[in-house]
């Protein structure tokens, strides 16, 4: 498919086009540009936003009442990962070359000399989230490991934040202005629609795209990226219910704390983060029996606040109704008469089934955004690995108790890390730090990149492919102006 005749069916979407057309034309300049001028960008960004974080936050709080005191944290992680992009693009990550020296002689003891480069994808479709306007949005840690990795990028923005969105793309544009870099390297479309985001993910001339929302929405547009003449890597964060194992030994010392600690990560941001606790693993018996109890109590005390979109508490109420209809299913925390109105802040929700149940029912498998979690009782500790086999994949699974060195430990360890791509062994999951070893990418449906991430600086791999050059002259080495690695 050619450009033109592209263009010829899409005039609704002409902005879309006309915002690929700058990020294509950008990508020649700057994915050439030396590695200083991508981290000077980083850094001029993140100075950006630091400079006007009074108004910024104000703006999306207003928006998305998630609080002052959270969004300004937000905003100081977002500058401070555009920076630490900016530090590994110093470091060489984005231009790591890989050298074998010719050996004389026929394969497979002589070869020619080759040398491993690193080469950005191109223009990069990036999808805003809408539960961290910040980190995850307009100048979030997609963007910035697509513009470490040397991609210009096109922002798709979330409805549920649009004017700081809108506030975000203008001051990046003004740093692109000022290090006199072109539009086009972050550039922005202001269309909501579900054919827009497909339109923009079909586009010829987009090369990758970075998602994190709704399965629902993924799935869509990771089945449009597929379709396409030429199939492009989709990375998307789909959802997660994020398996929480608490051991008999996890409750040695009482059950009052770790269940007030469970509580509050729960409810945390009122249950809209990617990596809350949806599903609790504990034993069958009296300790477990006391947690439970004891958990419900700390969930009914916790204060929440407006979820982020009128569709999102929709969406939420519908998925505890879904749960609390199934069979075999105990509500051991209910809502209030009239609290699910939808002025009102959600209120916590706790149901509780049997393993076997849990098992047989996938609709017990699906996500429930919001302050919810599914408390599943076990017999044993087979049983707990038999629970977490049936999640088939997870952004994060924790396990309290699992300290010594046993065989259980052992199969509980491996289980875990079968389906998911973080496993904690103390605290809880809400929170992802921002550093070279994090990992926030699961197995389907937790992601669809598994061997991915998109927290942490290797997310910047994702942007980046390997081209090897079969006895290139030195000019081409020296173009690619990478650091050797042998």
């Amino acid at each position: 498919m050619n450009q033109t005749s592209f263009n010829v069916t899409s005039a609704p979407f002409a902005a879309i086009d006309n915002a690929v057309a700058r990020a294509d034309e950008a990508q020649a300049i700057y994915g050439t540009a030396p590695g200083a001028v991508r981290s000077r960008l980083l850094r001029g960004l993140a100075d950006a936003l630091e400079r006007d974080a009074a108004g910024l936050v104000a703006l999306a709080d207003e928006e998305t009442s998630l609080g002052t005191a959270r969004l300004n944290g937000e905003l100081a992680r977002t500058a401070f990962q555009l920076r630490g992009f900016a530090e590994r693009v110093e470091s060489g990550l984005a231009h790591r070359q890989i050298d074998d020296a010719a050996v004389p002689g026929a394969p497979p003891a002589g070869r020619p000399q080759l040398t491993r480069v690193l080469e950005p994808l191109g223009p990069v479709a990036m999808f805003s989230a809408s539960n961290f306007p910040f980190a995850f949005s307009v100048l979030g840690g997609d963007t910035a490991s697509a513009l470490a990795a040397g991609c210009t990028v096109i922002v798709k923005p979330h409805s549920g934040h649009p004017e700081l969105s809108r506030r975000v793309h203008a001051l990046a544009a003004a740093v692109l202005r000022e290090q006199g870099l072109p539009e086009g390297v972050i550039d922005f479309v202001d269309q909501a629609s579900r054919e827009a985001a497909v339109h923009l993910v079909s586009h010829p001339d987009v090369s990758a795209v970075a998602f994190t929302g709704s399965w629902q929405g993924g799935v869509a547009l990771w089945r449009a990226a597929n379709a396409r003449p030429r199939p492009i890597p989709f990375y998307g964060e789909l959802g997660s219910i994020n398996p929480l194992v608490v051991t008999p030994h996890a409750l040695a010392e009482g059950v009052d704390v770790p269940a007030a600690t469970l509580a509050a990560s729960i409810t945390m941001g009122s249950g809209q983060f990617c990596t809350s606790p949806g599903l609790i693993v504990v034993r069958d018996d009296a300790d477990g029996e006391r947690f439970v109890e004891a958990l419900a109590q700390s969930l009914s005390a916790q204060k929440t606040h407006a979820m982020l979109t009128p569709p999102m508490r929709t969406g939420f109420e519908h998925a505890v109704a879904h749960i609390a209809a199934q069979p075999r299913v105990h509500v051991r925390l209910a809502a209030p008469p009239g609290s699910d109105a939808a002025a009102l802040p959600p209120a916590p929700r706790l149901f509780e089934t049997d393993a076997t149940s849990f098992i047989a029912n996938p609709a017990l498998r699906e996500e429930m955004f919001g302050p919810a979690a599914l408390v599943v009782k076990v017999r044993d500790e087979a049983s707990v690995i038999d629970v977490l086999a049936a999640v088939e994949g997870s952004l994060t699974a924790t396990l309290w108790g699992a300290d010594d060195d046993t065989p259980g430990n052992r199969a509980l360890a491996a289980a875990a890390q079968r389906i998911a791509g973080r496993v904690l062994f103390r605290g809880v999951p809400t929170g992802v730090a921002v550093c070279d070893a994090q990992q926030h990418g699961g197995p389907w449906p937790a992601s669809t990149q598994p061997q991915t991430t998109s927290v942490g600086y290797t997310a910047i791999e994702r942007f980046l492919r390997p081209v090897a050059l079969q006895d290139a002259p030195q000019w081409v080495i020296d173009a690619n102006g990478g650091i050797v690695a042998v």
